[in-house]
């Protein structure tokens, strides 16, 4: 009798009688089920972690290789540095000290007069010291044409010391003409913020105003 003849005359409700080679065929069968769900369930979750694993060694290499080229030019960008911090101290150094700054608010009020501008409001407020410099906010307001306005700017950026202007919430807007009077007046009014800077000196510090300042070393 074949094997196929076994298996079809199989009596399912007496499994010791099977046959030697239909009841080893199950038996083989059941152990490559059992390893299938076996690989399925642990050797797949593993490979996975492996793979997972291997894409983060790849992006520490690359790490590394960035690190190592950083670890190899640190001398020069340490010199490098070191160079920029003295550029930075020397281009501090060109704005006003402290004992200029009120001479330069009285420099730049006359220069806005020599230009034929109207101040109308001119209020130098409290100083806001920052890590390398101090800036001093004024609040202004003032009238004049298009001409004068470009003047006053031309006369600033000559003074003596280096000023720095930075202008916020700013607005410039044209005034209506005389009653009776045809066309524009040409006149503008500049109304709001303007800060100026300077640095700081060996005796300020960048958080209280004492200590030794980063910026104004000599």
């Amino acid at each position: 009798m074949s094997f196929i003849d076994d298996f079809r005359n199989l009596d399912r409700n007496n499994i010791g009688a099977w046959p030697q080679s239909v009841k080893t065929t199950f038996t083989v069968l059941a152990l490559v089920v059992i390893l299938f769900f076996g690989w399925w369930f642990k050797v797949s979750g593993q490979q996975n972690q492996l793979t997972s694993l291997a894409a983060q060694e790849d992006q520490l290499k690359q790490q590394f290789v960035k690190e190592q080229a950083r670890a190899v030019n640190l001398e020069a960008l340490k010199k490098q540095l070191g160079e920029m911090q003295d550029m930075l101290r020397q281009m501090l150094r060109q704005l006003p000290s402290k004992t200029e700054m009120p001479e330069l608010l009285v420099d730049i009020s006359q220069t806005a007069l020599s230009a034929g501008l109207q101040t109308d409001l001119f209020q130098p407020e409290p100083e806001s010291v920052k890590e390398f410099y101090a800036e001093k906010p004024i609040k202004l307001k003032m009238i004049g044409t298009y001409n004068q306005f470009g003047t006053f700017i031309s006369g600033v950026a000559s003074l003596p010391r280096v000023v720095i202007l930075t202008m916020h919430n700013v607005s410039l807007t044209p005034l209506p003409a005389a009653a009776g009077s045809k066309g524009p007046s040409g006149l503008l009014q500049l109304e709001g913020t303007v800060r100026t800077y300077r640095y700081l000196e060996d005796n300020e510090d960048s958080k209280n105003g004492t200590g030794t300042g980063k910026g104004g070393g000599k």
